[in-house]
């Protein structure tokens, strides 16, 4: 709620401080006193347009503080978080005005932006008068305040949830539709990547082995003419290679006999003899082995064709082109079940469209009773605040297509005399009369997320026995929220839980405006002021005292 107001320098007022309590704030005062600046001044804190004429005469700037005690509202604490804010229950918001037009915004000590404290204030305050576009003119609100008074909120939440998972939903359908083409070319060029790696058959290691057989192919002639002359040049011609050594190593052997010394020198002849045989002999087996094969020859030549191909295209290694055919047949796969997920998320979206329908026809159909219940405590109410022929209506406007909030757009229509059909309220309702209908509506539905209500001239057009039911009405809703209201009638002023009489002084040659809380015996003679004008007499006293003594019982 709002616990303190102070204003300097806006229109005549100089300095001006107001402590509000819990309950009905009533504000008071001669016409003209400064009651709507007061007003004025919680409009700059609610965001409103600020002008430099309302900075009082001679001053660079005008500023205005409000401090709320929040400690009892977990749901602003919790916005007030998300922006950042920090809040310890008490919330000092600060509004600077300025000529040079440099004007500021204070938010709990910090600087802020009009933005910001327009979204926040909102939450804080609802001001219903007469020079104001209050709740009841924004007619996105007359479907909650209908889903409120209905008890409807609940199945409301429900309809939101569902409407929420089904915009989820046909968003990310639309995403693999928005991407179906693109996707459709990827597919194809993955497809076709994968079949030619695949039909070549590719295998780790294999175009090594392949340049190898290459290079015997391709010299097979050459292998086997030099295998086969050293063959026989070692082996198999006369005076060969080994039968000289076999007449060297009798030689030696004689020299061995006769001086043993040399016998290692045998030893290695030896030894050389045996591997030149074996030489010899592998020599001769390799080269019948040794094949000229042209057509084998084409056949490698061919299959290394495919793999230089191949390489140029994809990767620079056989083993690195396996690998990227592996990772192409993971994204077509991904391609294959994202188009399983998109037939299930159409089966899904089908499901919660039917469910949305359903949801919302239920909703819509509480909505028209709740309807009608409101229209008929609405008139009641209005006729008891002296507009006995008012009307008003609740109409549905059925939507194209779902939207958060229903399958309908609601709007509040109202007429104030006999014999005019209900029209728009923001074309027909004059702020008095918005006073009064918001004023209904806080006493059949007084539950509201906002803590405090600020009436100003919610008597307008009234008097007599009504004035006091609309006192007491206004009392009503103050036990639910702070309600702070500006009035004319005595009547009203005597259900107040705190009375302030604002009142405008000449100091110095200036004119001032003070806001003065009013103890027991003032608040009488303030009372008697609003009953009998300028001439105060003692029954016009005690007419006050009873006056208040009545509304307080």
């Amino acid at each position: 709620m709002l616990t303190d107001l102070s204003i300097k320098n806006i229109a005549i007022i100089d300095t001006l401080h107001v402590s509000f309590q819990p309950g009905l704030n009533i504000l008071t005062g001669e016409t003209g006193a400064g009651k709507s600046i007061i007003i004025d001044a919680v409009n700059l804190i609610l965001g409103g347009r600020a002008s430099a004429d309302l900075i009082r005469t001679g001053a660079d700037e005008g500023v205005v503080e409000a401090i709320f005690d929040l400690s009892a509202q977990p749901a602003i604490l919790t916005v007030l978080d998300e922006m950042g804010v920090e809040c310890d229950g008490e919330l000092l918001v600060k509004r600077v005005v300025s000529r040079s037009g440099k004007n500021r915004v204070f938010i709990g000590g910090g600087i802020s932006t009009i933005a910001i404290l327009a979204d926040l204030s909102r939450r804080l305050i609802n001001i219903y008068g007469q020079h104001e576009a209050q709740t009841l003119l924004r007619t996105e609100n007359h479907l909650l305040l209908l889903d409120g008074y209905g008890g409807l909120l609940q199945l409301r939440d429900e309809y939101s949830a569902i409407f929420d998972e089904y915009r989820r939903v046909a968003a990310e359908i639309r995403g693999l539709e928005e991407g179906e083409r693109e996707a459709d070319r990827r597919l194809d060029l993955l497809s076709f990547q994968s079949h030619e790696i695949g039909a070549a058959a590719l295998a780790a290691g294999e175009e090594e082995a392949l340049l190898q057989e290459r290079q015997l192919l391709s010299h097979a002639e050459k292998l086997l003419q030099h295998s086969q002359e050293a063959f026989t040049e070692l082996y198999g011609a006369d005076h060969a290679v080994l039968d000289r050594l076999a007449e060297v190593k009798r030689r030696v052997a004689e020299v061995t006999a006769v001086d043993p010394s040399t016998g290692n020198l045998l030893a290695s002849i030896e030894a050389a003899s045996i591997q030149l045989e074996d030489a010899a002999l592998s020599l001769r087996d390799y080269a019948a082995r040794i094949e000229a094969d042209p057509r084998r020859l084409q056949v490698v030549e061919d299959r290394l064709e495919i793999i230089q191909r191949l390489k140029k295209k994809y990767a620079p290694a056989v083993e690195e082109i396996i690998a990227y055919k592996d990772e192409i047949d993971r994204e077509i796969e991904a391609f294959r079940r994202r188009e399983e997920s998109r037939d299930g998320l159409e089966k899904r979206l089908a499901e919660l469209e039917e469910a949305l329908r359903a949801k919302g026809e239920e909703l819509s159909g509480k909505r028209s009773e709740a309807a009608q219940l409101l229209k008929a405590a609405m008139e009641k109410e209005l006729s008891e605040l002296a507009m006995r022929h008012a009307l008003f209506e609740v109409t549905f406007e059925r939507l194209v297509e779902p939207k958060a909030s229903g399958l309908e757009r609601v709007e509040f229509l109202f007429s104030p005399n006999p014999g005019e059909t209900p029209k728009s309220l923001a074309k027909i309702a004059s702020g008095g009369e918005l006073s009064r209908l918001m004023l209904a509506l806080k006493q059949i539905h007084p539950e509201s997320d906002v803590p405090t209500l600020i009436f100003d001239e919610v008597d307008s057009g009234i008097g007599g026995a009504t004035s006091a039911l609309v006192g007491e009405k206004l009392k009503r809703v103050a036990l639910c929220q702070q309600v702070l209201c500006i009035t004319h009638l005595p009547q009203v002023a005597a259900y107040a839980d705190r009375h302030f009489k604002v009142e405008k002084q000449v100091e110095a040659g200036r004119t001032v405006t003070s806001a003065i809380p009013l103890d027991a015996d003032k608040r009488v003679a303030e009372m008697a002021r609003m009953l009998g004008g300028v001439k105060i007499t003692d029954t016009t006293l005690e007419h006050a005292r009873e006056m208040i003594e009545e509304a307080q019982r």
